[in-house]
Formats: C-alpha cells, sequence, structure tokens
C-alpha cells in the first residue's frame, strides 16, 4: 500500500478492529464478560468500516466522491473479501492475501495446514521434519520423570520450569513451527518475531540428525528455535506462554476463534511433522465454554459469507502464497473474470501486502504488478460508473425542469 498510493494519488487508512488495540467499546470492562463482547464480530467490525468511510467522504474536502479499495491480510484478508461482498457500494475493490476464508469444516480437511508447514521445513531438508517428529516423543519419555523435566527446563532455557508434564512446551512448539512457515520470508523481518532471511532453512541447520539421543535431541531442538524467539540476543529466556512479540495480543482472536472463526486443525504425525492431534468439536466447545461462556458456530461464516458461492459479487483479488500454510484454506482457482486468484510460488504469508525489497523473489515481484494493473482497472471502472450516474444526475434535473416549463 504505501509502495502503491502515490501512484494512485491515494489516502492511505488503517481502521481498528473493535475489540482490539485502543479500539475497547467499554473501556477496561470490554473484556470483562460475554454481555460486554457480544459485538465482538466480524460483521459489526465490517460495519464500522462502512461507517468510518461514510464518515471520511463527509468530513474530508475532496474525497466524497473517491474510490476506496479494500486492501487486508489473513484475518484482515478475510474481512477485504468480505466486506466487497457485503458493502460493494462503499468499496470499489478488495485486495485478500492470504485470506482462509474457506478454513472452514465441510470445506477444508483440518490436516492441511500442518501438512504446508511440513513441506516447508522439508524445503530445507528431509532430515529437518525427521528430527521435530521424533522429538515430541523424546520430549514425552524425558517428562516421565522429575529429572528430565529439569534437564527440559534447563537445555530450553525455559523461563518457567516445567512442573508435572511438556504440555506447554508442546503447544508453544506447534504454534512456532506455523509462526516459521507464515513469516519465512526471504530476507529478516519482525512480523512475528525478529527472524533473519528464510528463518526455517536457519532453523533446520540446527537440525541436521534425527537419529541423536533424546537430550542431544532436546539440545539440538533449542538451537534451532533460538532462531525464533531470540534471534537477536535480547531474550533472556523462553517464555512458552508467549508465541509472537509482546507488541501483538492473540486474546481477541482467541475469543472470535471460540465465536464464528471455528478453524479446525490435526495432525496424524506421518503425513505431517507434528504430535498427533484429533479435530473434536465438542471438546473445542467446552474450552470455550469454559474460557469465554460461549460456544462456536463452525457454520456461521460460510452460511453468512457464502463460502465458494460468491460469483454474485466482483472486483476481489485472492493471492496465496505456496509457502504459506494458510494458503490450503484459501482460494486457488479464480471463480470469475472479476474473482481473481493469483499464486507466488516463493510467497509465504500475505508476502505481496509487504514493502519491495530488492530480496523479493520474481513471483511476488509478478504478482504485486498483476495486482496494480487490476486495481487500476477497477477504478477506471468506478470513474466510469461515476461520470455515467453524474449525467443521469443532470438528465433527471433538466428532464423535471421541462415538465415543470410546459405544466
Amino acid at each position: 500500500m504505501w509502495d502503491i498510493a502515490p501512484q494512485f494519488k491515494a489516502m492511505v487508512v488503517f481502521a481498528e478492529h473493535r475489540f482490539y488495540g485502543k479500539s475497547m467499546p467499554y473501556g477496561n470492562l470490554s473484556y470483562s464478560d460475554a454481555a460486554h463482547m457480544d459485538s465482538f464480530t466480524s460483521e459489526q467490525a465490517l460495519a464500522d468500516y462502512a461507517v468510518l468511510i461514510a464518515y471520511l467522504k463527509s468530513s474530508i474536502p475532496g474525497v466524497s466522491h473517491s474510490s476506496v479499495i479494500a486492501f487486508g491480510g489473513s484475518y484482515g484478508g478475510m474481512l477485504a473479501a468480505w466486506f466487497r461482498i457485503k458493502y460493494p457500494h462503499v468499496v470499489q475493490g478488495a485486495l485478500a492475501a492470504s485470506a482462509p476464508v474457506l478454513q472452514f469444516e465441510h470445506y477444508t480437511p483440518c490436516d492441511v495446514f500442518n501438512t504446508i508447514v511440513t513441506k516447508d521445513f522439508a524445503l530445507a531438508g528431509d532430515s529437518c521434519p525427521k528430527a521435530i517428529r521424533r522429538s515430541w516423543d523424546a520430549i514425552t519419555r524425558l517428562a516421565k520423570s522429575s529429572g528430565g523435566l529439569q534437564y527440559i527446563s534447563q537445555a530450553m532455557h525455559l523461563c518457567k520450569p516445567l512442573k508435572k508434564d511438556a504440555g506447554a512446551l508442546k503447544s508453544w512448539l506447534t504454534e512456532v513451527y506455523g509462526n516459521l512457515a507464515m513469516a519465512n520470508y526471504p530476507y529478516p523481518a519482525s512480523f512475528l518475531s525478529p527472524m533473519p532471511a528464510w528463518p526455517i532453512k536457519a532453523v533446520c541447520s540446527k537440525l541436521t540428525d534425527p537419529g541423536l539421543h533424546d537430550k542431544q535431541l532436546i539440545d539440538a531442538l533449542f538451537k534451532g528455535i533460538s532462531v525464533y524467539f531470540n534471534y537477536t540476543g535480547a531474550a533472556e529466556c523462553l517464555d512458552v506462554s508467549q508465541a509472537t512479540t509482546g507488541a501483538l495480543s492473540d486474546e481477541g482472536w482467541g475469543y472470535q476463534a471460540c465465536t464464528e472463526m471455528t478453524m479446525p486443525f490435526c495432525a496424524d504425525g506421518v503425513n505431517d511433522m507434528f504430535e498427533p492431534s484429533e479435530w473434536n468439536l465438542q471438546s473445542y466447545s467446552d474450552d470455550c465454554y469454559k474460557k469465554w461462556h460461549v460456544r462456536p458456530r463452525p457454520d456461521w461464516v460460510p452460511l453468512y459469507y457464502g463460502g465458494y458461492n460468491i460469483t454474485a459479487s466482483s472486483n476481489i483479488i485472492f493471492s496465496n502464497g505456496k509457502l504459506d500454510p494458510w494458503s490450503g484454506g484459501g482460494i486457488l482457482k479464480s471463480l470469475s473474470d472479476t474473482l481473481v486468484a493469483i499464486i507466488i510460488d516463493e510467497g509465504a504469508h500475505h508476502l505481496d501486502l509487504r514493502a519491495s525489497n530488492k530480496d523479493d523473489p520474481p513471483s511476488v515481484i509478478a504478482a504485486r504488478k498483476q495486482e496494480v494493473e487490476i486495481i487500476r482497472r477497477w477504478l477506471g471502472e468506478a470513474a466510469g460508473w461515476e461520470q455515467h450516474a453524474q449525467d443521469g444526475r443532470r438528465l433527471v434535473v433538466h428532464d423535471s425542469q421541462v415538465k415543470r416549463e410546459h405544466l
């Protein structure tokens, strides 16, 4: 957006989603109970954006007839696409980057995300996912004794030593492997955590021998994941309660995942490198109720926004990178001439939305060029419709004057 806005003489507006950042409808009480969070929905967020755009057009001189293009990545990409679907009179088009609009039950198998993560790690060498796959059992075996838990805690430099089991560490590792795949960019970046270029390759350079004994494997695992949590060298210990930089809060997403954004995940430990885990909606729902006193609506998002059945809409770009594990829940084939899918071969999570970089791969450079061409066409069409509408308004005025003169 920063790169292309000057080309279009465009204003860039970032709208904060309700219940995130400083946009707390009830101040400190916003997260206090389910009653206060009842309006924490994607539908309400889209309505906020529509009202904001109307306000900007009415309050800023010279923009009342300006076209609006929605941009978003990940959940923001889902919102961008849905904004165009639900408010086509407010936004003339949308770029939905890495938008998993199909990452829901009955649309995308629950194992797809972890399968793509594993393929990303395998690109750095077959031994890497094999070592990670073996590490789960190594952790389990060591965690059976207090001495083993102590060894893991010390070897992994945990801020809080493990007491009963290694469940928290395993959950952290599972999330981190997904984050590494999402942020597997060709240059250093700090999207989820400060990391080097191609961070998966850096992690896997420490995990080259899946045949190591348990303690040796834990030592190697720590060296590998240090690329993620301590690339800068500033971390004194590993906090398994925090899988992203402290500047990002996932509390709100936890609530949304328990209401609208119920996305199934599972692993079999054979076709992926993760510890086997099943998707159990009832168990998931019970956990949600225990934490938030709400239960998920797993079928609501596809019903409300359309899933695949959105061909009545238009002017949406769905871009996805093949390295991005969320691409498995994205729209990967164009649905019409105006619902366009763009695939970025060397792209991780919404790489095309990031600023241009000298190390950008050819596929993202080509994708951005195509996106600009499409947006330019949308704006041209919108300008044509606006001119047509103005001509129509003049005709109406003229016609009424003729009638008055006749009378």
